[in-house]
């Protein structure tokens, strides 16, 4: 489905980007796992990729810094190619009470949320551009329409990738760059269930979604030329638009 792609896959060392990186080397893509910390876990993601018969490499990098991001794509392209697909996963989330909220929590949050979003698209978009070809792929949350329960600097960095992801695909929609957004809720992490102590009340489906459940939707818009500007919701019915 994906043979002769090449993804860029931030934040993948665990949780939703582990199981994301695993899927599009599934459906035939080389997979690129960044990540920040988690060395020893990124290389386990490695392994699967690898498993599946694709090439891959792990890159360290914080993609909220312009400096890292440059070396973490300039080491992809020279190891892989230019990245093809690119799916904007990094993410940290605090739960806090609102007055609890200083101005270096809200600028973390944004930063590592929502300014990597434009760093790291900035800086493949001129490959993906010349080929004419590209699948840009954002991992926003409910909390993006709803409010969620994790707080407002985390609503508004999600929010954020959304309008960011509306104004890529309307600027890209004639070169074959396709951006799209996925809004999930309580998806079964180790973010989710071992940092926030979320339960899966709120759901209406009545349990927490699992992380292939994530993956399937982001190799179903990597492999979709159609399909731009759109919120995928895979949230249990948490949240339904029309």
């Amino acid at each position: 489905m994906l043979e002769g792609q090449i993804a860029l896959v931030t934040g993948a060392s665990r949780g939703l980007g582990r199981a994301i990186a695993i899927a599009l080397a599934e459906a035939g893509a080389d997979v690129a796992i960044n990540y920040r910390n988690a060395a020893k876990q990124a290389e386990e993601v490695k392994r699967a990729v690898e498993g599946a018969g694709r090439r891959s490499l792990t890159i360290q990098a914080d993609v909220s810094k312009a400096d890292e991001v440059e070396r973490m794509v300039s080491n992809v392209e020279g190891e892989l190619g230019a990245p093809t697909i690119l799916v904007n996963n990094a993410g940290i989330a605090r739960a806090q009470p609102i007055e609890q909220i200083s101005e270096q929590d809200w600028d973390e949050i944004l930063e590592v949320n929502l300014k990597s979003v434009f760093l790291v698209t900035q800086r493949v978009l001129p490959a993906m551009r010349a080929a004419k070809f590209g699948r840009i792929i954002n991992l926003s949350s409910v909390a993006a329409q709803v409010g969620g329960v994790v707080g407002p600097h985390y609503a508004a960095s999600k929010a954020g990738m959304i309008g960011i992801t509306h104004s890529y695909a309307a600027l890209l929609v004639k070169e074959g760059i396709t951006a799209n957004a996925i809004a999930p809720a309580l998806i079964e992490t180790d973010m989710v269930v071992g940092n926030l102590n979320a339960t899966p009340q709120r759901i209406p489906l009545g349990r927490f979604g699992q992380p292939a459940e994530v993956a399937s939707v982001v190799v179903m818009l990597a492999a979709n030329g159609y399909i731009t500007g759109q919120t995928i919701n895979v949230n249990g019915g948490w949240y339904m638009s029309s």
